[in-house]
């Protein structure tokens, strides 16, 4: 099973976050799994730009990007060589780390408003 790891799972200064994953799912799957903080405001249907993410390490085990996740990714935010939307990204069977973009951390929190009041709060309080 590939190993894939996540760089600022719950915000800019958390630890990364390494996982075990099947083969054939998707990094945005395995991100609702363990709780990584990947946006998917459409769902994963390839409808948006919110679960973008860099490739750092495996992004040649990923399946190639196809026309429509290219036209996708000129709506991201601060889109590189190494940028890919996670609902389109299954995982093969080697290691795979990934950060997660701030447009997509941003998502999730627009997603999770509890959460992101929670944070809200904390940062207040230091």
């Amino acid at each position: 099973m590939p190993k894939l790891t996540f760089i600022n799972p719950h915000g800019k200064k958390s630890l990364p976050l390494t996982v075990e994953a099947k083969p054939g799912e998707t990094i945005l799957d395995a991100a609702e799994e363990c709780g990584a903080r990947v946006g998917h405001a459409c769902g994963g249907n390839l409808a948006c730009s919110t679960c973008h993410v860099y490739v750092q390490q495996g992004y040649d085990s990923l399946p190639e990007i196809h026309d429509k996740e290219n036209d996708i990714m000129d709506k991201a935010f601060d889109v590189r060589a190494e940028s890919r939307l996670g609902c389109q990204c299954k995982l093969g069977d080697e290691d795979v780390v990934v950060e997660i973009s701030e447009e997509s951390l941003r998502a999730w929190l627009d997603e999770n408003p509890e959460a992101r009041k929670k944070e809200a709060v904390a940062a207040g309080s230091r």
